[in-house]
């Protein structure tokens, strides 16, 4: 029942709102509309007044004070409204039943909203959106316009922030803030601003700037020469793909390895180890199951099933799993112990990094196996105790040696990684051999060091693989360089941002191989997208989504989507796509809100549909193919759609994309008419996901319909065509496979196995949490392999025994028949290991020799 009323809240509230319309449905009424600021009195605001004598002293002391006092009058206004406030989600799992709840409520209680509540994109009636300000909100304003009227920059660059974003309440208005930017870049060329005018030119939001990709690469590359880590990484990816300019992989590497430097010098800024975050980007369709819901998208269908969720659940697994490791922990359970505290120190989306809980439950894993003296329990009934009390033992160094939670003490940190190493940990390992190359409390020693880098390499320890990679790089020579570049490569497979760094240097100079311009801007792109809180606005989208602002969402992702993100691509189209939601409430409702100007562009929507695809994105391409298909953002396109449609089916990802071609095929649409391969289609939407088993039965149902009026009537279609399925004809070795292929147990579901690994920054080491159970397993399987083998060696080996005894009776008769008959007996013909037929012992032999 978890999750029964979250689900079923929508549709109550439909109902209320079907009732309270019908009960109190009023006009909107017209004069209620706010009037311009600027018309707010003949008399200036308080704070103005207060300055006007002072008009005699202008300059730049004055102007700088206004701006002073401005903020006097906005700070408190921004207090737990910030959008730069760390993103908290509800661990409880009605916050969706109460959030729509709140809104029937506030909603319920308050008129009809005005006609148009969108983003202000017309400079109309005054700088302010035509509404008027009061209070602190308008002391504070009329201060910073002063100041500005002296051309003081920061009072430009504040008015243009507030208007972009809204900051302190202030109304958005795109059309001022475009002149604010004007004005301030044309003064002194401020790289912010120029960053901000290329953005408006590039996407043409709001409607404030035609969009122009050229204006748009002018100024962002203003901004990207006087070194704005944004507009750099914006270039790059405009050259790598050709946007705006033609394609040019030797300018994008330029601009990407500037940010790449940027990005490792700062994750190298932190203690040992370097910096760890929780990333910020996810998609924003895979909270509703993908952006054709639960099943029916790539990203929730398939192989990707166990990831999919619905959008009133998003927690639901995170709570889930803890609750239950929670239980097990207070039991006892050392293993859930330790996952609880692997969770709070990694941290992840709806979690943030807790150390002080992470601290404690690696402490109770220790005092399970160590005593306080450090002599190990007595007695314990639990095995591979060990194993994670040496893991928590690692974890609780890496915390003392980086200051995580607690002040950096490197005697304790030696300490625990010296408890941990004896069990193997490759964790601890890592961690003391840093405390060796960095000389931390011990005495320098690069050869020692190596020796424990590379025992926790063997064990696919990241970290510890991009520490030995360094070292060996270090060395220069050729061979050296290879096994770098090796270590490099696995540490990679586990998103490690060093490894992908050193890859795209050794990709860009050539170093040990030829140079790769392709390889290095990929590799290098990878490095400046993980560097997310340093380089992105997806936290600050993240939060403003999550407080209902889908404009001021929309504006955050679109800077991640110009910089190249590919989720900050898909999260635009998705927010602008008219299409995403499943359950649309009348505009005649008081509990429905208008959609904002700002979010009806399917122009851009295609835009970004387009640059997701181009990365791989299977539902992106899918929703291109239907823009086309049906004419949203551009002229309507059958040719495109089934292009779009094919190439997002051809690993049969999509469910979706092969019933649209079976679609298109079956009426002739983009594609020859051709019910034959349209059964075809729809049968490998089936087989790729089940759950499309209810539309492509009708559709197939209808489809068999159609084809025998077809035959019946001699169409000129090309009807179904019923085949025999083939025998599969199985090798020895394919049988022996499938024989032995057996599902292993799991220890815990697969979304709590993903909570465990995600965001793990020393991710890539085996800790055995699942030994137990892989052992087993495996133990059988070679009692079974060793048996087959066995019987197949007696087989041989009888076999082999038969072909020698028929061989010695041949020479044997060979040998009577050329010294001819003795005692005048008559040679006996050889009858072989068993009796033939005629032969008088046959029928006895079948029988089975009774009486001998």
């Amino acid at each position: 029942m978890k999750g029964y009323w979250p689900r079923r809240m929508p549709f109550i509230i439909v109902f209320l709102q079907i009732i309270y319309v019908a009960a109190h449905t009023q006009p909107a009424n017209p004069q209620t509309e706010t009037s311009d600021v600027s018309s707010n009195g003949d008399s200036p605001p308080a704070a103005l007044s207060a300055v006007q004598n002072e008009r005699d002293h202008r300059g730049t002391e004055y102007s700088q004070g206004l701006v002073g006092e401005a903020l006097s009058f906005l700070e408190p206004l921004e207090k737990g409204n910030s959008r730069y406030s760390s993103l908290k989600s509800s661990r409880f799992p009605s916050t969706a039943a109460l959030y729509f709840l709140g809104e029937l409520v506030s909603q319920l209680y308050f008129s009809a909203p005005p006609a148009d509540q969108g983003t202000s994109d017309k400079g109309a009636r005054g700088r302010d959106g035509g509404q008027t300000l009061s209070g602190p909100l308008a002391n504070g304003v009329a201060l910073l316009q002063e100041s500005a009227t002296y051309n003081d920059s920061d009072a430009i660059y504040l008015l243009a922030q507030m208007s972009f974003y809204g900051n302190f309440t202030y109304p958005k208005n795109l059309t001022e803030s475009f002149q604010r930017y004007s004005q301030l870049a044309s003064l002194t060329g401020n790289s912010s601003a120029q960053h901000m005018i290329g953005f408006m030119y590039a996407t043409g939001v709001g409607g404030a700037v035609p969009r122009d990709p050229a204006k748009a690469l002018l100024h962002h590359t203003f901004a990207a020469e006087a070194g704005h880590s944004k507009s750099e990484m914006t270039i790059a990816f405009r050259y790598q793909n050709g946007i705006g300019t033609s394609r040019n992989c030797d300018e994008s590497v330029i601009y990407y390895k500037k940010v790449a430097d940027k990005a490792i010098a700062w994750y190298r800024s932190d203690e040992p180890g370097g910096k760890a975050w929780v990333a910020d980007s996810y998609s924003l369709a895979d909270e509703n199951g993908g952006v054709y819901g639960e099943g029916a998208s790539a990203s929730s269908a398939g192989i990707n099933s166990p990831r999919g969720g619905g959008a009133l659940d998003a927690h639901a697994a995170l709570d889930d799993v803890l609750e239950y490791l929670d239980l097990m922990s207070g039991k006892g359970d050392f293993k859930a112990t330790f996952s609880l505290g692997r969770i709070h120190y990694n941290g992840q989306k709806g979690l943030n990094r807790n150390m002080k809980a992470a601290r404690k439950y690696f402490q109770a894993v220790v005092g399970q196996y160590w005593k306080r003296d450090g002599t190990k329990v007595e007695t314990t009934d639990k095995p591979d105790i060990e194993k994670f009390a040496c893991n928590a033992a690692g974890y609780l160094g890496r915390m003392y040696m980086r200051g995580e939670g607690v002040d950096i003490n490197y005697d304790k940190a030696l300490f625990w990684f010296r408890r941990g190493v004896t069990g193997g940990d490759a964790g601890s390992e890592n961690g003391l051999g840093l405390m060796y190359l960095l000389g931390l409390k011990v005495s320098k020693d690069g050869i020692k060091a190596a020796d424990l880098f590379r025992a926790a390499a063997e064990q696919d320890y990241a970290p510890a693989q991009v520490n030995l990679g360094k070292l060996h790089l270090d060395q220069g020579r050729t061979e050296d360089v290879q096994i770098a570049r090796s270590y490099f490569e696995l540490a990679a497979r586990y998103g490690n941002i060093e490894a992908y760094y050193y890859l795209a240097e050794i990709a860009n100079f050539g170093i040990g191989r030829d140079r790769s311009c392709g390889l290095a801007a990929a590799y290098y792109k990878t490095v400046c997208e993980k560097a997310e809180p340093l380089l992105s606005s997806f936290a600050e989208a993240n939060e403003a989504y999550a407080n209902g602002d889908r404009e001021l969402a929309l504006l955050d992702y679109m800077m991640t989507a110009e910089q190249g993100y590919e989720k900050g691509q898909a999260n635009v189209a998705y927010l602008l796509d008219q299409e995403n939601s499943i359950l649309k409430l009348s505009t005649l409702s008081p509990i429905s809100k208008p959609r904002s100007t700002l979010l009806e562009n399917p122009d851009l929507a295609l835009v970004y549909w387009t640059r997701s695809a181009k990365q791989s994105n299977i539902d992106s391409m899918v929703k291109m193919g239907d823009y086309y298909l049906n004419g949203i953002g551009s002229e309507p396109d059958m040719e495109k759609a089934a292009a779009c449609y094919t190439a997002a089916s051809e690993f049969h990802q999509s469910a979706q994309a092969l019933y649209n071609l079976g679609w298109m095929h079956e009426n002739g649409v983009g594609l020859i008419q051709d019910f034959h391969l349209a059964k075809r289609f729809y049968d490998e939407a089936l087989e790729t996901n089940d759950e499309a088993y209810f539309p492509v039965t009708l559709s197939l149902l209808k489809l068999r319909l159609r084809s025998a009026w077809n035959t019946l009537t001699h169409g000129r279609v090309n009807s179904i065509r019923y085949e025999p399925a083939p025998s599969k004809q199985w090798s020895l070795s394919e049988w022996i496979n499938n024989f032995l292929e057996d599902d292993r147990l799991q220890y815990m579901d697969y979304e709590e196995e993903d909570l465990l690994h995600r965001n793990d920054p020393t991710h890539g080491a085996d800790d055995g949490m699942y030994d137990d159970v892989i052992d087993d397993g495996v133990v059988e399987s070679f009692i079974i392999i060793a048996l087959a083998g066995a019987l197949v060696w007696l087989i041989y080996y009888r076999q082999q025994r038969q072909l020698a005894h028929r061989q010695n009776n041949g020479a044997a008769r060979d040998q009577r028949n050329q010294a001819g008959p003795v005692g005048g007996q008559q040679a006996q013909p050889d009858g072989g290991v068993f009796p033939r037929n005629g032969d008088p012992a046959f029928a006895q032999w079948v029988a089975g020799g009774v009486g001998h």
